[in-house]
């Protein structure tokens, strides 16, 4: 996403299509890479394995099928990843259709993305911890870290409370649940369209 950034800016100011192939190549393999995360996250969560955090926090096997939607954006992790496929999924629409406009729109899409992808990194700058990732296991919890049971190779089979996940919050246990945040995050992640048209005619100094 920073590439195609990078790439869609110099695109923008140079007018040199060299860089628009390196943003449009760029914002291709971080959709590939944002889909290839959402898959690895279902699967995680359809197989329960609960070594996982984010699967133990939010799934349990004695919930129905047709939840395992409702447990994935039920969490912080999850919903960032779901504004991030339908920015996603806009951007791959916009590079088709905006033209003129393609360089500094996509800039705006591809830093969006950036900013939102951070969210997800779940990695430490001294003490400060920079997103969270939902591929972070049980056992490397700060909270977690250093106690016996982590040392366990078994101790998801050995510790009663690992052995099934919390489970979905029974107030989203509903059918509405499951469309109802897809097209909620559908519309915030539309509302990018005009904010982005709207910087690149100020940038572009195209006021009309």
């Amino acid at each position: 996403a920073l590439f195609s950034g990078i790439g869609f800016l110099l695109f923008a100011q140079k007018g040199d299509v060299g860089w628009r192939s390196v943003g449009r190549i760029c914002f291709r393999a971080h959709s590939l890479a944002v889909l290839g995360i959402i898959v690895t996250l279902f699967v995680m969560l359809f197989k329960h394995w609960f070594e996982f955090d984010y699967v133990w926090k939010h799934s349990n096997t004695l919930m129905p099928l047709q939840y395992i939607a409702s447990c994935f954006w039920e969490g912080q992790e999850g919903s960032f990843l779901l504004f991030t496929f339908w920015i996603v999924v806009l951007g791959n629409l916009l590079i088709l259709r905006a033209k003129e406009w393609e360089g500094p729109v996509l800039t705006v899409f591809a830093l969006v993305q950036v900013f939102l992808a951070s969210m997800l990194l779940g990695v430490y700058i001294f003490d400060v911890r920079i997103g969270s990732s939902p591929f972070l296991l049980i056992r490397e919890l700060p909270e977690n870290l250093g106690l016996p049971w982590t040392k366990l190779g078994n101790y998801l089979t050995r510790i009663p409370q690992f052995k099934d996940g919390r489970g979905l919050n029974p107030l989203l246990q509903n059918y509405w649940m499951v469309i109802h945040p897809p097209t909620l995050f559908l519309g915030f992640a539309s509302t990018l369209v005009p904010f982005s048209f709207a910087i690149a005619g100020l940038w572009k100094n195209r006021l009309k």
